[in-house]
């Protein structure tokens, strides 16, 4: 009978435990948005920070104005890049900071130009790790889009 009530107990005390953990857990989640990003409505966070990682949303090659820049797939990417930094430097980080970028492209074979415009943005010995792939269609029939992760530290 002792036994019976032992193991209650211990199983109250691990669902305690648990419950505890995941509170702490959802504490460390810090949600990153401008006053600009917040008048757009938009359905995601700009970026959010979980452990010292930096998690930034993906960004298109829009300007100002929310408009797809012209030019293609190069002046797309090179936009897309300056928004992610734009978003970097709010946080007083920079570029270096990025260690991981995922690029989704609208056609696979822009992937050579597109991959020279965004190594163009790096340092030749700082180039993250990076995926890309295509996909059926982007936000504002955007060319890529490049979400990366970048560390605080």
């Amino acid at each position: 009978m002792f036994y019976f009530k032992q193991s209650y107990f211990l199983s109250f005390v691990f669902t305690c435990i648990l419950m505890i953990n995941n509170n702490l857990q959802a504490q460390q989640i810090e949600y990153i948005n401008s006053a600009d990003h917040m008048k757009q409505n938009q359905p995601f966070s700009e970026a959010t920070i979980v452990n010292d990682i930096v998690y930034l949303s993906g960004q298109i090659g829009t300007d100002e104005n929310d408009k797809v820049v012209p030019g293609g797939i190069k002046a797309e990417t090179t936009q897309a890049m300056r928004n992610i930094e734009a978003v970097l430097i709010r946080l007083g980080l920079s570029k270096a900071y990025i260690f991981k970028c995922t690029c989704m492209l609208a056609d696979i074979n822009d992937w050579p130009e597109m991959s020279k415009a965004y190594k163009a943005f790096f340092s030749k010995n700082q180039l993250p790790a990076r995926s890309a792939f295509a996909g059926s269609g982007l936000a504002l029939g955007a060319k890529v889009e490049i979400e990366c992760m970048a560390s605080l530290n």
